[in-house]
């Protein structure tokens, strides 16, 4: 095994070699279920997903969201721009680190500060004039690798052109509702 940023990077090569000769292998569907569990606190429920058609066994997660007291919450977990926060993060991560593996970059140290400034006017229907999420999110990144400061540009660019975390959040993505009442 040949190993980069704690990656298998025989499998990497084969998993990127498969995706290319077989583009139906790369097909993912990933699934989600949130309930409401009263107040402003939900339970999002994350387990099996597929992989070209054929169900992937995975252990259960669930992630909980709620609002801080300022928001009526009982703070049981971050709330759901704070999940998106997370979940950028976590996104880029794996991103960062794949990316860099395949070039053969030795990541020392990485990290993403996230912030973001949201008007609750939006959310609470108070002005057309304000957007109900984030106008913005900054984030900076530390990374220490084994590369140029030119090579660590290049990695980033590529990271930012295919993270898909990143793609959903810059990009418009439809979200067709089946709204069915009980």
């Amino acid at each position: 095994m040949t190993g980069v940023n704690g990656l298998d990077t025989d499998e990497l090569e084969a998993l990127i070699g498969t995706a290319a000769e077989n583009p139906d292998a790369a097909s993912f569907t990933f699934r989600a279920e949130t309930e409401w569990t009263g107040g402003f606190a939900s339970e999002t429920h994350i387990g099996d997903f597929e992989q070209n058609g054929e169900t992937i066994e995975s252990p259960e997660f669930t992630i909980t969201g709620d609002e801080p007291a300022a928001l009526l919450g009982e703070r049981a977990g971050p709330n759901a721009v704070e999940h998106l926060l997370a979940a950028i993060g976590s996104c880029l991560s794996v991103t960062y680190a794949g990316h860099a593996a395949a070039h053969g970059i030795e990541i020392e140290s990485l990290s993403f500060d996230f912030e973001g400034d949201i008007d609750l006017r939006g959310f609470l229907g108070l002005s057309d004039d304000v957007r109900p999420g984030y106008d913005q999110i900054s984030v900076t990144t530390q990374l220490d690798a084994d590369a140029s400061e030119a090579e660590l540009q290049e990695l980033h660019e590529e990271v930012v052109a295919t993270s898909p975390v990143y793609d959903n959040v810059t990009n418009e993505v439809s979200l067709d509702f089946d709204l069915q009442f009980e």
